[in-house]
């Protein structure tokens, strides 16, 4: 018996995904449990298992189609078992177009009316490695999907075809140049699609949601520095203790909201939520873009317990294991980029939070210190904040009391 294998629902708001990619082309055997594709949502990228063992007898959605929650996107049966087709999310979308002859392209016809071009996984690899134009391609798959031979044999014929009718003329874009001056280049063009895409939609939101405005204090750091050195040599003997700047900054800023609870909000429609429990979250940079998992109620944690909170869910964002929760619900972020040598920055709100703290190096200065001029340890710390929910006084000082506290960390105790 054939099983419909449907979106998922990851969380309350979840409404639509989109097929990053089958891990399976159609027609391979299956295991429950077994990856069988990628879906993105506005979030995450997350792995869909197979719910039966069998066959992928048929892709319903192909890759880079949205799909609402719930709605059928392939079937898993038995070799051979014939299935109804299912029409796929685009094509039920567009049900009253005229139907197709059975001449006619249909990777054509899907670019003619907006449609995705239907194709097989392997075969969009394989036109995106040789730069064929999968509208441009007859297929021969089941219901008209281009497949890999199908790719091969548009590529060969567009080869042979400058050969037939003369010198191709040169690609738009191109270099024009003699050969004596250099290989001849064209612009690679990265598609803005993916967690890239989502990740620019959000961040343009966020600037057109929210009056933004960022703060910046210098805060001499040198005894939070003195703090971490002999947490370090008192573990010394544990190879496997870990301490940074980033954990006690986070330890810190938990600190802090709980004594400006204003800054621990979220704006919604109906008005302004301040939390009892600060949900903090951490950016963390990844190959494909950024994510940012937040630690639960991360303020009743003392620092040991917090940074291995962080730490676990600063992994497994790096390896894909987290959940929608986790990235969901969060209270206020942290922004830390002083890995990369840089001083400050002015950080992007993460909605619909009210604060993001933007962490830069430590760097050794000169400065004044009870009276003489001495070199000190200092960090940069920004603050951007959501001029809407709240006035430049209360933000202000709550920067202020962060950085008093990591200059004499001792304040975070009281």
């Amino acid at each position: 018996m054939a099983y419909e294998v449907q979106m998922p629902k990851w969380g309350l708001t979840m409404k639509t995904g989109k097929i990053a990619r089958w891990l399976v082309s159609e027609g391979g055997a299956v295991e429950t449990g077994q990856p069988l594709l990628e879906v993105e949502t506005d979030k995450i990228t997350n792995v869909v298992e197979s719910p039966a063992s069998g066959v992928l007898l048929q892709i319903v959605s192909p890759q880079g189609e949205v799909v609402p929650v719930m709605q059928v996107i392939g079937v898993i049966g038995a070799a051979g078992e014939a299935v109804a087709a299912q029409p796929s999310a685009s094509a039920a979308a567009t049900s009253a177009a005229p139907a197709k002859t059975e001449k006619a392209p249909a990777s054509a016809a899907a670019k003619a009316s907006g449609e995705p071009v239907r194709a097989m996984p392997a075969a969009r690899r394989l036109a995106a490695e040789l730069g064929v134009d999968l509208a441009s391609v007859q297929g021969s798959g089941r219901d008209g999907a281009v497949t890999e031979k199908d790719v091969r044999a548009a590529h060969e014929a567009a080869q042979k075809a400058p050969a037939a009718g003369g010198a191709a003329p040169a690609a738009s874009g191109s270099c024009t140049g003699s050969a004596s001056s250099g290989p001849c280049c064209e612009d690679e063009i990265v598609p803005m699609d993916g967690l890239r895409k989502l990740i620019a939609d959000n961040m343009m939101a966020s600037l057109q949601g929210a009056a933004q405005l960022t703060v910046f204090v210098e805060a001499d750091v040198t005894e939070m520095v003195a703090l971490r050195d002999s947490m370090l040599a008192r573990n010394k003997k544990n190879p496997d203790y870990r301490l940074s700047y980033n954990d006690i900054i986070a330890f810190a800023v938990c600190r802090a909201l709980l004594r400006h609870p204003v800054m621990n909000s979220t704006l919604r429609e109906d008005g302004i939520h301040l939390h009892k429990h600060v949900n903090l979250g951490m950016a963390v940079s990844l190959d494909t873009g950024l994510i940012v998992p937040n630690v639960k109620n991360a303020d009743t944690f003392s620092l040991e317990q917090l940074k291995e909170k962080v730490r676990d869910a600063a992994s497994r964002a790096r390896k894909g294991g987290l959940s929608m929760d986790e990235i969901s619900g969060g209270t206020f972020t942290i922004s830390n980029v002083s890995m990369l040598g840089v001083d400050g920055f002015t950080p992007i709100l993460n909605p619909p939070e009210t604060g993001i703290l933007g962490v830069g190096r430590v760097v050794e200065k000169p400065g004044v210190f009870e009276g003489e001029v001495c070199v000190r340890k200092m960090m940069t710390l920004s603050l951007t904040f959501n001029h809407m929910v709240t006035d430049g006084g209360p933000a202000m000082s709550f920067l202020r009391t962060l950085a008093d506290m990591l200059e004499k960390p001792v304040r975070m105790l009281g």
